[in-house]
């Protein structure tokens, strides 16, 4: 049952679609020469968790998490072999499966997860998936002339169950409405003085990470960072906080939507890179996360080429050093910054 579980990697990373990723600098694909990170680290990322095995005893510590053993310790049940073996003979048993009606039969030789041990906390993404694939899979196992399933067959059960869990999955609501958002003025003044504002914020709020949270995630999943995940959390703190000051601000007429905009995206950032900080405890939550990271990243990216279009159809240009003008020009000192960067390559 490991290796059923195991096919649905595979079907993971086909979810990605080519993008660009820039964590905590954001850009866009029109942005001649921006930094970027291809939807290639999402995707290995999504493989590492997947295939991260703590104890090295062949189960991944994602599936250890579904089956209650523990993924510190290659002999949870002290069977005299790995868990990876004890799970392929069918002498462990996950929790989920236990739930089904008529489970218990699968196997005479089962032992039941020690209930010591932890398991997909109650409510998180990987029980749900747990519970939804192990009733999947013993329909599927009934449904079958002899009781055994092909390759192809656990693909499916394995895409069927993510493809319901994905689509039961409501995304929370916007931060803030238009109702919510105070709009005050217009013209080249109101512009000038909201810039001066929204960049007040961001710097109150620039958290003291040195890389976006998608590279702190590589770091504790490929480089076993124990201080990763709390810099990711730093981070998320920082888009939330962000996104709660610039609501805050009085907008002008120009930019109420693209503010709008801006303000949202960036809690949905901080909610995603939350997710990521649960990739311990509630592995899948963090591999949907992945999923979602670099449409929200490209949204975010413009959301600031659009408010920064708007300065410049308004004939308002603000140098280096202007107040306001790194918020302005966000987008274009990106570029800039790795064109420098190019040419010293």
């Amino acid at each position: 049952m490991g290796v059923t579980l195991r096919n649905w990697r595979v079907l993971g990373a086909a979810c990605f679609s080519l993008a660009i990723v820039i964590g905590s600098y954001v850009t866009a694909r029109g942005v001649a020469s921006p930094p970027i990170a291809e939807a290639s680290t999402e995707t290995e990322l999504l493989q590492a968790i997947a295939s991260r095995d703590s104890d090295g005893d062949g189960l991944p510590d994602w599936e250890e998490a579904l089956y209650g053993t523990d993924s510190h310790d290659s002999d949870t049940f002290d069977l005299g072999m790995d868990d990876g073996a004890a799970v392929a003979q069918g002498l462990v048993v996950p929790k989920a499966i236990a739930d089904v009606s008529g489970a218990a039969s699968t196997s005479t030789r089962a032992i039941l997860t020690d209930p010591s041990l932890p398991i997909p906390g109650e409510g998180t993404l990987t029980a749900a998936f747990a519970k939804n694939f192990f009733a999947l899979y013993l329909s599927a196992v009934q449904s079958s002339n002899d009781g055994n399933l092909s390759q192809t067959d656990m693909q499916n059960v394995a895409s069927e169950a993510l493809s319901q869990l994905a689509g039961s999955i409501t995304l929370a609501p916007d931060f803030k409405s238009a109702q919510s958002l105070t709009i005050s003025g217009s013209g080249p003044e109101a512009l000038r003085t909201f810039a001066v504002s929204a960049e007040a914020v961001f710097k109150a709020n620039k958290s003291s990470a040195t890389k976006s949270e998608i590279f702190y995630l590589q770091d504790a999943i490929e480089g076993n960072d124990t201080t990763a995940l709390a810099q990711i959390s730093l981070i998320a703190k920082a888009y939330r906080s962000t996104a709660t000051g610039l609501a805050v601000i009085p907008m002008p007429a120009e930019l109420s939507s693209d503010d709008l905009v801006l303000i949202n995206t960036m809690a949905r950032v901080s909610e995603i890179a939350e997710d990521f900080t649960r990739v311990n405890d509630d592995p899948l939550a963090t591999m949907l996360a992945l999923q979602q990271y670099p449409q929200a990243v490209l949204d975010l990216g413009n959301a600031f080429i659009r408010i920064g279009n708007v300065y410049k159809t308004a004939g308002i240009s603000l140098s280096a050093g202007e107040p306001g003008a790194s918020f302005v020009n966000l987008i274009g000192n990106i570029a800039e910054r790795q064109k420098a960067s190019k040419s010293h390559e």
